[in-house]
């Protein structure tokens, strides 16, 4: 896997995910496009955001097709340096406690996007890692102005591709 695809990084009893997108966009497109909540809302769901560090951070992701309360995310801003870095909490009832890191820099006439999730376990973190990818082929297409992709059927798509992947608790019925 590159990348781009998602790399799975397992330190002890916890795991990391990892994704690098080139993005043909300014920097400061790419920003308004992870923080401005109306532009978020497109791509990964209604969001609530306090632009500023130790600001109140809340999501309710498109996907996966479960009950809002349990794709429901909260958390606060750790990190909040615009336009580089936006960093928060992830607390949700489905996974254990865990941090979301966007990092933005130029990159020629364009941006490169490092996005982490870090302190998962690396089950949920293995589980997380298509629906990851979906959402990011989600915010590129939302910056090209093209047709959004099913979370769903990207879900499905980009899982069959991993190598041994089978879905956890949390993915079994809808993957």
């Amino acid at each position: 896997m590159t990348a781009r695809e998602g790399r799975l990084v397992i330190e002890g009893d916890r795991a990391m995910l990892v994704f690098e997108r080139r993005l043909p966009y300014p920097v400061e497109t790419v920003w308004a496009a992870i923080t401005d909540p109306q532009q978020r809302s497109r791509w990964m769901g209604p969001t609530t955001i306090e632009p500023r560090e130790g600001g109140r951070i809340e999501i309710v992701p498109d996907g996966p097709p479960v009950p809002p309360e349990h794709k429901r995310i909260t958390g606060r801003i750790r990190v909040w340096d615009p336009p580089r870095v936006f960093e928060h909490e992830w607390h949700q009832s489905i996974v254990e406690d865990s941090v979301v890191r966007y990092e933005l820099s130029p990159d020629g006439d364009g941006t490169l996007l490092r996005f982490t999730h870090r302190g998962l376990s690396a089950p949920n973190a293995e589980g997380f890692h298509p629906g990851t990818h979906a959402f990011l082929d989600r915010l590129e297409a939302l910056l090209a102005d093209e047709p959004l992709p099913d979370w769903t059927q990207r879900y499905r798509d980009v899982a069959q591709r991993l190598p041994g992947f089978t879905p956890g608790p949390n993915e079994q019925g809808w993957a």
